[in-house]
């Protein structure tokens, strides 16, 4: 299946990918508030304008484009391995976030009773307001939000 990567930009200006089946699957998603910036978990996400790829070979001369074949076929090599690379990534990173514990809303509570050593230490997840989150923070306990795209809870 070809995926749809588009450059996509939180309320924040963070930039980041999204990887999508097709542009109906992005529009779908965008429609059900499942698309939120990885970086500030923002959901008022748009997709940027980007460049479309243009075909322009019949400009080049005959000798330029023999001579650029090796390397356009390297180029594609190298982006099919990076393609491969990114979805392995993703794969270990939803598998990583399926091993931890869904404690829900009770995630800041239960990541403090960790923290003070009043419950055993686990991997864990779930929600917390923003408030919340800097209170962890500031308290030395590390959290960071998880993309939607990445919690397959989160995507049913």
């Amino acid at each position: 299946m070809a995926l749809k990567v588009f450059d996509l930009q939180c309320e924040q200006n963070h930039v980041f990918e999204g990887w999508f089946g097709s542009a109906d699957n992005y529009e779908s998603q965008q429609a059900r508030g499942l698309l939120s910036c990885p970086v500030c978990n923002s959901h008022q996400v748009s997709k940027k304008l980007s460049a479309p790829r243009l075909n322009v070979s019949h400009i080049k001369a005959q000798e330029q484009a023999q001579a650029a074949q090796p390397s356009a076929a390297t180029a594609a090599s190298d982006a099919g391995r990076v393609a491969q690379m990114q979805a392995e990534a993703l794969r270990h990173i939803r598998q990583m976030i399926r091993n931890t514990e869904n404690v829900g809303v009770r995630f800041a509570d239960e990541a403090r009773r960790m923290h003070e050593g009043e419950a055993e230490e686990r991997a864990i997840r779930g929600t917390a307001t923003p408030q919340e989150r800097e209170e962890l923070i500031r308290d030395g306990i590390g959290v960071m939000p998880i993309p939607d795209f990445l919690d397959d809870e989160r995507l049913q």
